[in-house]
């Protein structure tokens, strides 16, 4: 309508909806969650737990291990760990708290594991215990160690799970070398494995009667899996890197087989097809979500608590290498998408994603060697 023809109430009315869309955005913007640094000063950081004190335990890639108080230095490397092979994607990785570490102190870690000849390496599980200094590990013990060693810097999954019932879970890379290994169970390329906590196989795994099969093999057909968790129903999730395109976000379950290489919704590295091409094939499980292009997730969490209101609560938060965002994924009850959004554009590579006792999610910046917490 021309301005000149406009009656007074509908000028004061238009006057009155602007006004309140002003507001709104400014209250948006005000709201609007940041992030502000805990700790600073790491080396390549990998991974972070939370100690009952208050402290963070956190691991560089190149074999160490800190603690560091919020708004604190790092502190001195951590004595005890296990020689690591930190070459290419190789290091010292994830690391977890036991269920039970108020009392027994246990920590559990995965690392790039050397042969006796240094020749080759895998994966392996060590469980070990922190002293109450926090300055040494004591009765290091490697519960599992990937099968077969391989010449490989690459795709090491080491990503570690604690189940309700104490069972461990821990997702294995096919090692970029063994993609073709991921569809077989002879093998730990490219599998989810769960071992007691001691090291020995469960005998309810799917596997355990197979002949020919690894009896620690959980789940198969995965290609580099950096991102494992257990919801508050105790169902297992995973994300996985795809190639060039086709990340992927499963629910896990035991004996199926997701895949890698025969489908994938990815391509080669400069284009062209894998195997025959094909993103889906009867008796394989198709992803929950997809990624194309490529995110390159590492570090997963499912949001418990409230500290971000009900719109974050239960959502799937995942970190992007390639991008250097946080990534929110909300899905319905019948595990469909239905919110997805890109939350702090080049913040940096973001190795790590977890939830803290405080319900507030903290994220490793790579790059930047920081652990950062964002503020509701």
């Amino acid at each position: 309508m021309p301005k000149h023809l406009r009656s007074p109430l509908a000028t004061q009315a238009a006057r009155v909806a602007v006004a309140a869309v002003a507001a709104l955005t400014t209250a948006a913007a005000q709201a609007a969650p940041e992030l502000e640094t805990v700790v600073d000063g790491l080396k390549t950081p990998w991974a972070v737990a939370f100690l009952p004190g208050g402290e963070l335990l956190i691991t560089e890639r190149d074999g160490t291990l800190r603690t560091a108080k919020p708004g604190g230095k790092p502190s001195a490397p951590i004595a005890g760990v296990p020689a690591v092979v930190a070459e290419g994607q190789g290091g010292l990785l994830d690391v977890q708290l036991d269920s039970d570490f108020a009392r027994n102190r246990t920590i559990y870690f995965c690392f790039a594991e050397p042969s006796a000849d240094k020749k080759t390496n895998s994966t392996a599980l060590a469980s070990a215990k922190l002293s109450a200094d926090t300055k040494r590990l004591t009765d290091v013990k490697v519960i599992f160690s990937q099968v077969p060693k391989m010449d490989s810097k690459h795709h090491f999954g080491c990503r570690i799970a604690e189940a309700p019932d104490g069972k461990l879970f821990l997702s294995l890379g096919e090692r970029y070398k063994g993609m073709q290994q991921a569809q077989t169970l002879d093998n730990h390329l490219g599998k989810v494995v769960r071992v007691n906590k001691d090291g020995s196989v469960p005998s309810d795994n799917p596997f355990v009667s197979t002949p020919g099969a690894l009896p620690e093999i959980w789940s198969y057909g995965h290609r580099n899996s950096q991102g494992l968790i257990v919801d508050a129903q105790g169902r297992l999730w995973e994300h996985e890197h795809g190639p060039q395109g086709g990340d992927e976000l499963n629910l896990i379950s035991p004996k199926l087989n997701y895949g890698w290489p025969v489908i994938t919704y990815g391509e080669n590295y400069g284009g062209g097809k894998i195997g025959d091409g094909i993103a889906a094939k009867a008796g394989m499980e198709q992803p929950v979500v997809k990624w194309v292009p490529s995110i390159a997730p590492a570090g997963l969490a499912r949001l418990k608590s409230d500290k971000y209101g009900a719109a974050w609560q239960g959502s799937f938060f995942i970190g992007s290498l390639k991008f250097g965002h946080l990534e929110r994924v909300k899905l319905d009850a019948s595990n469909r998408p239905v919110e997805q959004e890109r939350l702090f554009p080049d913040a940096g590579r973001m190795r790590d994603v977890r939830e803290g006792p405080d319900g507030l999610l903290y994220l490793v910046l790579e790059a930047h060697g920081k652990v950062v917490r964002v503020k509701p």
